[in-house]
């Protein structure tokens, strides 16, 4: 069904991107000619220390990996949605209101960047 075709990936955020790369190679594997990926969400370069299971800041392929600085990224079609254009894209709701602090390392109640390990829901 996907041989020679171009093929676009949606996807609405990448943490560590383990994910998106396992389904871009199923998708090449199945015959793509291209694949192409957008993503609805700025990169996410920072850990989530209020409930949300993301990794340490190492670990964020964002905090890593830039679409300017990062020629690999132009080549594998990769696109993502800039802060502002999250913005841009939102329902009227003032930006103000909401965390950003993963995309921007700005934390409303004072933790620095990787000031202490994430705790985990489960121990392993």
């Amino acid at each position: 069904m996907l041989e020679g075709r171009r093929v676009v990936v949606v996807d609405d955020s990448i943490v560590r991107g383990t994910t998106s790369r396992k389904i871009v190679r199923m998708i090449r594997s199945a015959g793509a000619k291209e694949v192409h990926m957008r993503i609805s969400s700025p990169p996410i370069q920072w850990p989530c220390y209020y409930g949300i299971d993301t990794p340490t800041r190492k670990e964020l392929i964002g905090a890593s990996h830039n679409r300017r600085g990062d020629p690999a990224l132009h080549r594998r079609r990769f696109y993502r949605l800039s802060l502002a254009g999250r913005h841009a894209e939102g329902d009227g709701s003032d930006p103000a209101q909401f965390c950003h602090a993963c995309f921007t390392g700005n934390y409303k109640i004072g933790i620095g960047p990787e000031a202490s390990p994430q705790l985990r829901l489960f121990e392993q």
